[in-house]
Protein backbone atom coordinates (compact mmCIF):
# COMPACT_ATOMS: atom_id res chain seq x y z
CA UNK A 1 0.00 0.00 0.00
CA UNK A 2 1.37 3.24 -0.97
CA UNK A 3 1.94 5.98 2.02
CA UNK A 4 -0.74 8.26 0.26
CA UNK A 5 -3.68 5.65 0.38
CA UNK A 6 -2.37 4.53 3.68
CA UNK A 7 -3.21 8.47 4.91
CA UNK A 8 -6.13 8.70 3.06
CA UNK A 9 -8.01 5.46 3.83
CA UNK A 10 -7.07 6.38 8.00
CA UNK A 11 -8.41 9.95 6.98
CA UNK A 12 -11.40 9.07 5.76
CA UNK A 13 -12.22 6.11 8.75
CA UNK A 14 -11.33 8.94 11.60
CA UNK A 15 -13.81 11.12 10.07
CA UNK A 16 -16.91 8.92 9.83
CA UNK A 17 -19.82 10.27 12.09
CA UNK A 18 -20.73 8.87 14.40
CA UNK A 19 -16.92 7.27 14.59
CA UNK A 20 -17.23 3.11 13.93
CA UNK A 21 -14.38 0.86 14.78
CA UNK A 22 -12.22 -0.65 12.58
CA UNK A 23 -9.61 -3.28 12.72
CA UNK A 24 -6.15 -2.40 11.19
CA UNK A 25 -4.48 -6.80 9.91
CA UNK A 26 -0.77 -6.16 9.61
CA UNK A 27 0.91 -8.18 7.23
CA UNK A 28 2.42 -11.05 10.01
CA UNK A 29 -1.24 -11.11 11.08
CA UNK A 30 -1.32 -9.18 14.04
CA UNK A 31 -4.37 -6.80 14.70
CA UNK A 32 -4.84 -3.45 15.64
CA UNK A 33 -8.41 -2.63 16.69
CA UNK A 34 -9.11 0.88 16.84
CA UNK A 35 -12.07 1.46 18.94
CA UNK A 36 -12.16 5.52 19.77
CA UNK A 37 -11.35 8.54 17.62
CA UNK A 38 -8.75 9.56 18.70
CA UNK A 39 -6.68 6.72 19.77
CA UNK A 40 -4.63 6.65 16.25
CA UNK A 41 -2.66 9.37 14.80
CA UNK A 42 -1.19 9.17 11.14
CA UNK A 43 1.10 10.96 9.27
CA UNK A 44 3.82 10.16 6.56
CA UNK A 45 2.84 6.64 6.19
CA UNK A 46 3.23 5.84 9.85
CA UNK A 47 0.49 5.08 12.32
CA UNK A 48 0.74 5.15 16.23
CA UNK A 49 -1.90 3.86 18.01
CA UNK A 50 -2.48 4.03 21.58
CA UNK A 51 -3.82 1.10 22.94
CA UNK A 52 -6.02 1.19 26.42
CA UNK A 53 -3.45 1.79 29.37
CA UNK A 54 -1.40 4.07 27.02
CA UNK A 55 0.74 1.16 25.00
CA UNK A 56 1.81 2.57 21.50
CA UNK A 57 1.48 0.29 18.79
CA UNK A 58 3.25 1.62 15.68
CA UNK A 59 2.97 0.55 11.96
CA UNK A 60 3.61 1.80 8.43
CA UNK A 61 1.72 1.64 5.28
CA UNK A 62 3.96 -1.39 3.87
CA UNK A 63 3.11 -3.70 7.42
CA UNK A 64 -1.35 -3.28 6.64
CA UNK A 65 -2.23 -6.39 5.01
CA UNK A 66 -6.02 -4.71 4.88
CA UNK A 67 -8.24 -2.78 6.97
CA UNK A 68 -11.58 -4.11 8.34
CA UNK A 69 -14.09 -1.42 8.80
CA UNK A 70 -16.17 -3.18 11.43
CA UNK A 71 -14.37 -4.86 14.41
CA UNK A 72 -17.61 -6.45 14.97
CA UNK A 73 -17.13 -8.48 11.21
CA UNK A 74 -20.48 -7.49 9.84
CA UNK A 75 -18.67 -6.20 6.97
CA UNK A 76 -16.15 -7.35 4.20
CA UNK A 77 -12.54 -6.49 4.62
CA UNK A 78 -11.81 -3.75 2.74
CA UNK A 79 -8.56 -1.54 1.22
CA UNK A 80 -5.96 -4.05 0.74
Amino acid sequence: MTSDHFEQIFEALHERRPFQPFTVELVGGDRVEVDHPRAMVVRDGVAVYLRPGGVPEWFDHESVAQVIEDIAGASQPDHE
